[in-house]
């Protein structure tokens, strides 16, 4: 099993993975885990939300990444 994240701008525009340091990853949690420490700077980067996927399959999303005010 492969774990990975879509990124896309607020508007939905998909983000080039490559551009904004994306992994892949063997568990869901460490997906999760490396999104939870990320999420700030992937922001940073123009990314506006996020889907999870398990081996290309989408499993949830979109998760905004705009901060909670």
């Amino acid at each position: 099993m492969s774990w990975s994240w879509r990124f896309e701008t607020a508007s939905g525009a998909l983000v080039d993975p490559g551009e904004v340091g994306g992994a892949e990853f063997s568990a869901q949690g460490d997906a999760e885990s490396w999104l939870g420490e990320s999420w700030r700077d992937l922001a940073d980067r123009g990314v506006g939300q996020v889907y999870l996927l398990e081996d290309g399959r989408e499993v949830y999303g979109p998760m905004s990444l705009a901060a909670q005010e």
